[in-house]
Parts: structure tokens; sequence; C-alpha cells
């Protein structure tokens, strides 16, 4: 059986909150004319890059779980991010597969997606969260405006999101690029990433494949 909870770093890393303090509530045409603005962002500039700190707190550690790296992500679908330290980790998705990748042990899980199985709702959720595309079809959205930042917290719809997120907010700066998430999961988990040097440099299409070396071991989870 799979288990979703092996997929929350890739949710969690890539998905945007913070709190909602002094900000300015923006109306319900508002946050309409924001997304158009960040679909428009996107379609001139469908690449985004940055680096990323992230800490997980779980209800069953005594002690968060603290990791950073690199993340790279190509509108619609397409993203990959490395964890750097004493366990790296590479996951990648070229919007067909996704691997993940653990140098420390030589071995890699591969998953074909669009089977209707749980990768695809994780992976579903993290595209919506770096690409809100259609956001509105899976997630009651509110905003704000801080300074020159937007945050907009979402509220999931749908039974699958509802497995994996109770709620999770996005901060955007000035020009729509995550800065930080914070998200919280039905079991009470909660994950806080924060984002830094972003670009909107063109990304090699290589950089989203991914190729066991030789004397790789590896392991197909589902079974398909």
């Amino acid at each position: 059986m799979f288990a979703i909870s092996k997929l929350s770093p890739l949710l969690l890393s890539l998905v945007l909150l913070t709190p909602i303090v002094r900000a300015q509530s923006l109306s319900e045409a508002e946050v309409k004319n924001l997304l158009v603005r960040i679909a428009e962002r996107r379609a001139s500039s469908p690449d985004v890059r940055a680096d990323f700190q992230e800490q997980k707190t779980m209800h069953l550690l005594n002690k968060p779980i603290v990791s950073s790296g690199k993340i790279w992500f190509h509108a619609p679908n397409k993203f990959r991010r490395e964890i750097t330290g004493n366990s790296p980790s590479v996951t990648v998705s070229n919007g067909r597969d996704l691997w993940i990748y653990y140098p420390n042990f030589k071995s890699a899980e591969h998953y074909s997606l669009g089977k209707r199985s749980p990768v695809d709702a994780a992976i579903a959720a993290i595209n919506t969260a770096l690409n809100l595309e259609n956001v509105e079809n899976t997630f009651q959205i509110s905003g704000a405006k801080i300074d020159n930042a937007y945050d907009l917290q979402l509220l999931p719809r749908s039974a699958s999101m509802k497995r994996m997120f109770q709620k999770f907010d996005l901060r955007l700066n000035n020009d729509l690029v995550a800065e930080r998430t914070e998200m919280t999961q039905p079991n009470g988990d909660h994950i806080v990433t924060t984002y830094s040097n972003q670009t909107r440099a063109a990304i090699p299409a290589l950089t989203f494949e991914f190729t066991p070396a030789g004397g790789t071991e590896v392991t197909n989870p589902l079974g398909r």
C-alpha cells in the first residue's frame, strides 16, 4: 500500500503560506484579477528556480526536520527538487514520470503519472501551488495585500485535496513568485518553506529528465 506520507516532503516543499497580519483584504474581484495577472506572468515566463529552506514539524517526532536545497519548475507540470545535506535526495518529474533518487543509498523510486493514484493527487497539489492554473476549481481562495507582497489562503474543495491538506497559504512577492509557505496537514503535521534567490531565467529541458546511473537499485512502489 502506497503511503501518502512518503510524498509529504514533496508536497510541502513546493507549496507556500504565511499568516495574514495587518493586511489590506482583497475583494473577490481583486483576487480574480490577481489570478489573471499570475496566469499572464506564467505564460510569458514559464520557468522559475529558487533556493529553499524547509522546517517540518511532525506529531510523531519531538524535533522538527530541517532541510534545504534548490527547486526548478516549468509550467504547467515539470519540476525538480534537490535536497542537500546529510540526507540528500533528488525528486524529478517531467509530467509523465516521477523519480525520487537517494544518492547515499544509490536507490531510486519510479512512479508513472496519470494512473489516478495517490501520486497523481500529490503532483496535482504541487502543480497547483507552483502554477496556480485553474486553482479556483480546486480551492476556495481569499487574499490580502501587504506592502508589495500578496497572501493567498487556499482551502481545498475536493476530497482528494482535503486528504493532503487541511489548508495552506501562499505568499507571493511583487514579481508573483513564491516567497514562503506554511502548510497544515489533516494529521497535524506542519511545514514551513521559505524561498530565496528566485529567478525566471530559462531552464534547460534536460533538468526535468532523470536516468538512473548504472548500479542504481530501482523500485516501483505502486507496482506499475
